[in-house]
């Protein structure tokens, strides 16, 4: 075989590789606002404050970084729950997040729910579909007052991609 002909077999490989390399170095360290919480995203997210209000009327700010890549959507929220807000029952909160969210799922409902902990603060994940193909991977955690989402938009078939994967693995309470 021709010096030219390997290295033409080896060129596939080679350029997989790199974009391989390059996606890893390609990754965004976000640590959350009062350095609440640390998430890695494929690109630097854009960052918004979300004005709202408690049930009992007390303002408060839902921050938010999100990031379109490709054809997969990532958004990382935190917020400071106010006084008002009764978080001694954290399973009753992540319920009404999930039933909140449900109501934009095709058919209004999870497909998968799965409560856990994280680092020792109550968690639920779950996953459902939305209208139009694609569908949703939420995690949700409640630390004492401290409300943190991450959640994931794409294509039913990636839920589990390695870009998913690595976003909700990457996930580390700060405060």
């Amino acid at each position: 075989m021709t010096q030219f002909r390997r290295s033409f077999l080896a060129l596939p490989v080679l350029l997989a590789a790199g974009e391989a390399a390059a996606q890893l170095a390609a990754w965004y360290p976000l640590e959350g606002a009062d350095k609440s919480f640390f998430v890695e995203m494929p690109g630097a997210p854009v960052y918004k404050i979300l004005d709202t209000t408690s049930p009992g009327g007390t303002p408060f700010a839902y921050h938010s970084y999100s990031l379109e890549y490709r054809r997969l959507s990532f958004v990382a929220q935190t917020a400071l729950y106010p006084a008002d807000v009764d978080v001694r029952q954290p399973r009753l909160n992540l319920q009404s997040a999930l039933d909140d969210r449900a109501q934009r799922l095709a058919g209004g409902r999870w497909t998968q729910v799965d409560w856990k902990s994280l680092q020792g603060a109550p968690a639920v994940e779950s996953t459902g579909p939305l209208p139009g193909g694609n569908a949703l991977r939420q995690l949700v955690v409640l630390k004492g007052s401290r409300y943190v989402s991450l959640g994931y938009m794409a294509p039913a078939d990636a839920m589990r991609a390695p870009e998913a994967e690595r976003f909700f693995r990457s996930l580390r309470l700060l405060s």
